[in-house]
């Protein structure tokens, strides 16, 4: 049986042991009865079906925490399914290839696919699909179609990022394979570590079309009413970090949670239009007062900004170089309480809960606040 080995999309050099991986812990495919799952981004421009036989089911998702998951999707990692063999996406009219754009970097074997309008990852394609699982709001009731399986190369950051919050869904022990790579081998052609003698803090997308420097919270800042709720009193070196469970959120970014890091926009360099369009960057406002910020080469999520806080911007922390991992515990004090975490709920229980619990636990652990004010 041929399995697909693009599980995260681009970056399929590592295919080969994968591969192994998956034979491992896949059996075969019996074409008989079906179950046709429905997707969509978040502004509906890509809108599609899929018939996946009920022997297939369910589809096993794995958290894949390589750079180049997390710099093209904005996300601290990307959820991600092979579809059985055969299987394609079933476009909806007016739906169809031409409402995405496709990215395929120098290392990859495979492409990429994201919404052109709002940025929503979908998945990618060599010769088999392997799409993201956050976007199937339409069956979302159903059970038995999803398991979550596994968290892949977390060595891609030193911290290990979500795997240090969460092993377990729905009772599930996560597996945490890292294939037998090096943390060089698994970021491939990105493998260039983060600067550790910056001052400044990098955030930069994939493909590089989306690059700027984040400063530490300047004195004037800290001092300024601006700072309430965005600084901790432990430790005012350091911006406010949280996670998010929202449903725009997922639907834009094509993972089941994103991570924003709450900066002061005159602190971030170069110096940020209104409009925050900054090299490649496109926008999309999923309400009238919400602007939504994405690379429109590679597709990674890079601004939230709501007008309700006209100097404030949320940075997408999948974009962010830290030198310590994916959390950028030297440059965020987190919010312990997770946001919006009943959109979570109705999307996917078993996560939104691992998650709400794992943070709660893990910000304990590592010294965060628990005030629920600061999130």
């Amino acid at each position: 049986m041929t399995l697909n080995t693009n599980f995260c999309g681009p970056c399929t050099f590592i295919h080969i042991a994968l591969t192994r991986f998956l034979l491992h812990h896949s059996s075969s495919f019996v074409r008989m009865a079906s179950k046709t799952l429905t997707a969509s981004c978040r502004c509906n421009s890509v809108h599609f079906t899929v018939t996946i036989p009920t022997e297939a089911l369910p589809l096993k998702i794995h958290l894949c925490h390589c750079s180049i998951c997390r710099y093209s999707h904005g996300a601290p990692c990307a959820f991600h399914a092979p579809l059985p063999p055969g299987v394609e996406l079933q476009f909806i009219v007016p739906s169809g290839y031409d409402k995405m754009t496709s990215y395929r970097h120098a290392a990859s074997v495979a492409t990429g696919y994201f919404c052109s309008t709002c940025g929503c990852q979908i998945g990618g394609f060599e010769s088999q699909w392997t799409i993201s699982t956050s976007i199937f709001d339409a069956n979302r009731e159903d059970e038995g179609i999803w398991k979550f399986n596994a968290h892949m190369l977390p060595d891609s950051a030193p911290d290990g990022g979500l795997t240090a919050v969460f092993s377990a869904v729905d009772g599930h022990q996560m597996e945490t394979e890292n294939l037998g790579l090096s943390p060089q081998a698994i970021a491939g052609s990105d493998s260039k570590r983060p600067d550790r003698e910056s001052k400044d803090l990098l955030a930069q997308c994939h493909c590089t079309g989306v690059s700027f420097l984040i400063a530490r919270p300047s004195e004037e800042f800290i001092a300024s009413p601006q700072s309430k709720g965005l600084i901790s009193p432990s430790d005012k070196r350091k911006w406010l970090a949280r996670m998010d469970l929202g449903d725009d959120s997922r639907l834009v970014s094509g993972a089941n949670v994103i991570s924003w890091m709450s900066v002061s926009a005159d602190h971030i360099t170069p110096r940020l239009p209104k409009d925050l369009l900054i090299g490649s960057a496109k926008a999309y406002c999923p309400t009238k007062d919400t602007l939504l910020v994405f690379c429109g080469t590679c597709g990674a999520t890079v601004f939230s900004h709501s007008e309700k806080r006209p100097e404030i911007v949320d940075v997408a922390m999948g974009i962010v170089r830290a030198p310590e991992g994916a959390m950028a515990e030297d440059w965020n004090v987190w919010a312990t309480k997770v946001s919006r975490p009943e959109n979570g709920i109705r999307y996917q229980a078993g996560f939104a809960r691992a998650l709400t619990e794992g943070m709660q636990r893990w910000g304990a652990e590592r010294g965060h606040p628990q005030d629920p004010g600061l999130a």
